[in-house]
């Protein structure tokens, strides 16, 4: 049998691709050989499907390797994957972090390098208490890092499986994050975005129960040699009064939030178990851009949640214009066995969610096209990606005709539109 070194696919969040690469330094040190891990995604039925067509395609193209199948989608069904005649083991969200685990996984016990474990290896998420800090040195790009600074949710969306996946929300220290982001900006990281599963819950079970705020000041006070600082999804009712203010006083901070919304109809909003009305996301976009006229939203909606009518669906497709969303998320509702949306007899039909969908994906792509229209003539900074193509600090996409050098913040003149892309010089 070739000995190789493990291969990894990751399907889902950018939370995932940041355990992807702490597994990858854990696995490698072990010294763990042909294994191919798959990081799975369990946010909707979607997901967990494409999860189990990729183990799949990776048997067809790894037959002498061990499949080894991790993530939320095993966390939450790991009988799924388990009767999979593909896989050969699956480890739940808190073992893959495990060090110990790959070392298991890599002692050699006979011809079966796996060893003599049980093939699924996933504990009860909610015991679980904490969050570790995972050191790693970068994504094999250049660019921007993502620091895992939050895990899990204390909330329970009727629609969400997630935290089952994730179990309940702990944050990972300041100082270890902070400590995380000197050593990324030491060997030339430009930017860093914030990544957890229920960011704005940062700090909650931390002593004095600090906000995300504080660390976001605290990064930026103590790290000054990082020159752009980002944040993924937040939930908006949740931003606290230092976020709001590095928002106004601190252009490290990113112009662009990705707004965890989901509606924009009250009574389905109370119907998901949301904790904001319509109200309240459209104030916090209205004052977020009186702070900083630069900012750009993007947002998660979902379509089609069980008792929609076409006026809820119309106030969520009006909402794209009354908050100034951009970059959108649309989520065809997705039937979760164990939530409970699932158990809700009136379930929307499944073309009419499609076609909520594609009208709201519709009303985005106008955004997005008016958004870019916006910016000819403008000059932005942006951070290459790699040698033709980078971001605005609002995260458009840039491309360029000369070769530039990836990773770094180049200035240019915006020229022309080209697709969902601007050209720069």
């Amino acid at each position: 049998m070739t000995v190789a070194p493990p291969k990894f696919t990751t399907l889902g969040c950018r939370l995932n691709s940041y355990e992807s690469e702490a597994m990858k330094d854990m696995a490698q040190s072990a010294g763990l050989e042909n294994a191919v891990i798959v990081n799975t995604c369990a946010v909707t039925a979607e997901a967990v499907r494409k999860s189990r067509q990729e183990i799949r395609r990776l048997r067809r193209e790894n037959p002498d390797a061990k499949i080894i199948v991790t993530g939320c989608a095993a966390q939450t069904e790991p009988e799924t994957f388990a009767a999979m005649g593909e896989v050969d083991k699956v480890v739940g969200n808190t073992e893959k972090m495990q060090p110990g685990t790959w070392q298991d996984m890599a002692r050699p016990r006979g011809p079966d390098f796996i060893g003599e474990t049980e093939k699924v290896q996933v504990d009860d998420i909610m015991s679980v208490t904490e969050t570790a800090g995972h050191l790693i040195d970068g994504f094999g790009t250049r660019s921007r890092a993502y620091v895992q600074v939050q895990n899990g949710c204390d909330h329970r969306c009727t629609f969400c499986i997630i935290p089952y996946g994730r179990g309940n929300s702990r944050s990972v220290p300041a100082g270890v994050v902070v400590d995380q982001i000197k050593r990324l900006v030491d060997k030339g990281f430009n930017e860093v975005v914030l990544t957890g599963v229920d960011l704005t819950s940062w700090g909650a079970d931390q002593p004095m129960q600090p906000k995300l705020g504080d660390l976001v000041m605290r990064i930026l006070k103590l790290v000054p040699d990082l020159p752009r600082l980002r944040i993924s999804s937040i939930d908006s009712i949740e931003v606290d009064e230092n976020l709001m203010m590095a928002i106004a006083t601190e252009p490290r901070l990113m112009p662009h939030l990705h707004l965890s919304l989901q509606h924009g109809d009250d009574l389905i909003l109370k119907r998901m178990a949301r904790r904001h009305l319509r109200d309240d996301a459209i104030r916090f976009c209205e004052e977020a851009k009186k702070l900083r006229p630069a900012m750009t939203f993007g947002a998660d909606i979902i379509a089609g949640f069980p008792t929609e009518t076409d006026a809820h669906f119309a106030n969520s497709l009006k909402l794209v214009e009354d908050c100034d969303l951009t970059w959108l998320h649309v989520f065809p509702y997705s039937k979760r066995e164990g939530t409970p949306a699932a158990k809700i007899p009136s379930q929307v039909n499944g073309k009419v969610i499609k076609a909520r969908a594609a009208e709201l994906r519709a009303a985005g792509e106008a955004k997005v096209a008016r958004h870019l229209a916006a910016q000819l003539g403008k000059t932005h900074k942006v951070l290459m990606e790699n040698a033709h193509m980078g971001r605005t600090e609002q995260f458009t996409e840039v491309k360029f005709d000369a070769l530039q050098q990836e990773g770094a913040i180049v200035t240019a003149a915006i020229t022309a539109v080209q697709g969902t892309q601007l050209l720069a010089s």
